[in-house]
């Protein structure tokens, strides 16, 4: 059986993207999880965050480009691919380009819930910069195939309705 379309997880800073893709794909006989998170700190000597101007969206795209790669490299084995991002319009249209046909799903919780979630991991971002990813996200969400709040799911719920969505679409090609 052919992989599935490569599905992207995307939304603000502790929705559960990460945390959501690896329960999606740990559910499935041949899934691979590319945190485009993970790819981007490849880069050690001079890597910036992508709201850090030209340079940093410059790496945000290069980060992109190299989560496609690493996804059409698995898709081309035969194994399904969950990627979990914090999308933009921009880089939105990047993976529609680079992964035709992949399922993009907006996961969605209120501040006040994403502040709860991320108390209980370690957060890489500033207090103002995890407000301002929100306030971002809010203000130009990208276009995804499917939106879903999960604020009353825990993980394996939010991985089942994921999952579902994902089920939904037809497979690639």
């Amino acid at each position: 059986m052919p992989p599935r379309p490569v599905l992207v997880l995307t939304g603000p800073p502790a929705v559960g993207k990460s945390t959501t893709a690896r329960a999606v794909a740990e559910a499935l006989d041949r899934c691979a999880v590319v945190d485009v998170d993970d790819v981007r700190q490849l880069v050690v000597s001079g890597g910036v965050a992508p709201w850090d101007g030209e340079e940093g969206r410059r790496q945000q795209r290069l980060g992109v480009r190299n989560a496609c790669s690493l996804a059409g490299q698995f898709v081309a084995a035969g194994i399904d691919v969950v990627v979990a991002d914090v999308l933009t319009p921009d880089t939105l249209a990047l993976y529609r380009e680079l992964l035709p046909g992949c399922v993009v799903v907006r996961l969605t919780v209120p501040l006040e819930e994403a502040w709860r979630r991320a108390s209980t991991r370690p957060v890489w971002l500033t207090d103002d910069e995890f407000v301002a990813l929100h306030e971002a996200d809010a203000l130009s969400a990208p276009a995804a195939d499917h939106e879903l709040d999960v604020s009353a799911l825990d993980r394996d719920g939010q991985a089942r309705a994921v999952a579902s969505r994902w089920e939904r679409d037809p497979p690639a090609g």
